[in-house]
């Protein structure tokens, strides 16, 4: 784990009470959180939980059943399944006792099985972040945003098409507390509908309901590679997937359904 200065952090926790900042704020809406934000909040939750052995998240699933507020939160925890192999954890986020946000995070052991040879990361087949492109753009109107830093190997941001973008979360997420290889997994990932848009910002919105993460392993290092591709039907869904790598390979992949409406 890496940290990041708690000063800048988007959230404050205190017990099971959640303050958030102003930097939460996505696109849509200025009093809305960007999904980033209460997804990665679920992960630092859920690696929290004590386990019956060492474990590392192998899959997130987080529902976004209502706009997550720029305001306070309480958050609960279920155990729903607790064994030596696995453990299976419900999440739930409110505003006001109203439920905002439910979550479910898969752990599974960590072992070292005997593996046979040639089984290796895929490698990436694209520049890595010393070699890509910087991005700019205006994050007035996304405030998440600023406190990531994006650099282009294919494509662009928010420009119509498949694209790959590495993102750098460069602020804390919880006040006082590291920032996980997985938390940055998840927030780079909640980015797959903006890094392979099909729709124009200004005349389309295109939300995620929901968000879905799958790792073979914790990534390593800063950067996260979205190799992402978007597909939109004729009545208002669509999806948008991604390879998730690192400077070592691919290492998951993630997926949001999109809500499409016009402006």
């Amino acid at each position: 784990m890496s940290a990041a200065p708690a000063t800048d952090a988007i959230f404050r926790v205190e017990g099971n009470t959640i303050i958030t900042g102003p930097g939460a704020a996505g696109p849509w809406d200025p009093t809305m959180q960007h999904g980033a934000a209460p997804s990665s909040l679920v992960t630092w939750i859920a690696e929290r939980m004590p386990s019956a052995a060492p474990m590392q998240i192998a899959r997130l699933t987080v529902d976004l059943l209502r706009p997550v507020p720029v305001a306070a939160l309480t958050y609960q925890t279920e155990i729903l399944r607790e064994g030596r192999k696995i453990q299976l954890i419900a999440v739930t986020l409110m505003a006001r006792d109203v439920v905002v946000v439910r979550a479910t995070v898969l752990k599974i052991r960590r072992a070292a099985p005997v593996l046979p040879d040639g089984i290796a990361d895929q490698p990436l087949a694209l520049p890595g972040p010393d070699d890509s492109r910087p991005l700019h753009h205006n994050t007035s109107r996304n405030p998440f945003l600023a406190g990531l830093t994006l650099r282009a190997a294919h494509g662009d941001f928010l420009t119509r098409g498949p694209a790959a973008i590495w993102y750098r979360l460069d602020r804390s997420i919880v006040a006082g507390q590291p920032v996980s290889q997985v938390m940055r997994a998840v927030v780079a990932s909640d980015f797959c509908n903006g890094t392979s848009a099909l729709l124009d910002f200004r005349t389309h919105t295109f939300i995620n309901a929901d968000l879905s993460v799958s790792l073979a392993r914790p990534p390593v290092g800063d950067w996260i590679l979205l190799d992402a591709e978007s597909w939109i039907g004729p009545d208002g869904s669509g999806i948008a997937a991604a390879k998730l790598g690192d400077v070592n390979g691919y290492f998951g992949r993630a997926v949001q359904s999109l809500v499409i409406e016009q402006r």
